[in-house]
């Protein structure tokens, strides 16, 4: 992990609805520079909402989103991209009837610095060689963890500043999830901060600089992530154990 810095993205007392029903209420947190930070939570704790107000998809209607010193409140999605926000979205959500090649060029889309994509083309090949080896296979006859490397590159794409990741792990192979793990360190080593929201509550923590522990919309813990790991609480609702 790098070495954690000034704050990329601060959120203060977010509160966002869907209709009626008011999912997070009064959400607070920070990813500084050089950090994973990880978001644990039960189903429904509003883990993916925070990412949707923080990507631009549900806007909050109380409180600030700042990236970079930037109000990104009310930002239109495309925005926040070019911005330099870039999300794996739980489910993958990849074009399947196109190539793994495909794929990966429509997460540079936005950008203009076309010298630079071949570059970045290869970058994303070097952390994920099992891509280069299908490059011209079509996403949706990869398996799940192919399927994930791919959704994770179209990301890096965009040459984020910050890269959201939303349930990585989700319905695959315990060995694909090491992998997955692993490169997510990788790619945080190379520079990029990382907000990881995970059911996988173990292995995000290893993994993460600081954490924090969304129960029915709101904050409950917040801490080191080694601190966590070892908290009664967190041990008992996400760990596994008594």
């Amino acid at each position: 992990m790098s070495t954690p810095g000034a704050n990329v993205l601060e959120l203060n007392d977010i509160h966002t609805y869907y209709g009626a029903i008011h999912a997070l209420k009064g959400v607070s947190l920070r990813v500084g520079a050089g950090e994973i930070v990880t978001l644990i939570g039960a189903n429904g704790a509003g883990k993916s909402t925070t990412l949707r107000s923080i990507n631009g998809l549900n806007h909050p209607k109380q409180g600030t989103i700042t990236f970079q010193g930037e109000d990104i409140t009310n930002a239109s999605p495309h925005t926040i991209v070019k911005n330099g926000i870039a999300q794996s979205p739980e489910g993958r959500r990849l074009f399947p009837r196109m190539s793994v090649t495909e794929n990966l060029e429509m997460g540079a889309f936005q950008r203009t610095d076309r010298e630079n994509f071949n570059g970045d083309m290869d970058r994303v090949f070097e952390l994920f060689p099992r891509l280069f080896e299908r490059k011209a296979q079509k996403a949706g006859t990869m398996s799940g963890g192919e399927q994930q490397m791919c959704a994770i590159g179209r990301a890096l794409m965009a040459r984020p500043k910050l890269l959201l990741l939303d349930e990585p792990s989700m319905g695959l192979a315990p060995i694909f999830v090491e992998k997955i793990f692993e490169i997510v360190i990788e790619i945080n080593q190379q520079g990029t901060p990382v907000l990881l929201v995970e059911q996988n509550a173990l292995m995000a923590l290893d993994i993460a600089n600081r954490g924090y522990v969304l129960e029915t919309g709101k904050v409950a813990l917040e801490g080191p992530a080694a601190d966590l790991k070892v908290n009664e609480r967190v041990r008992k609702a996400y760990l596994g154990e008594g």
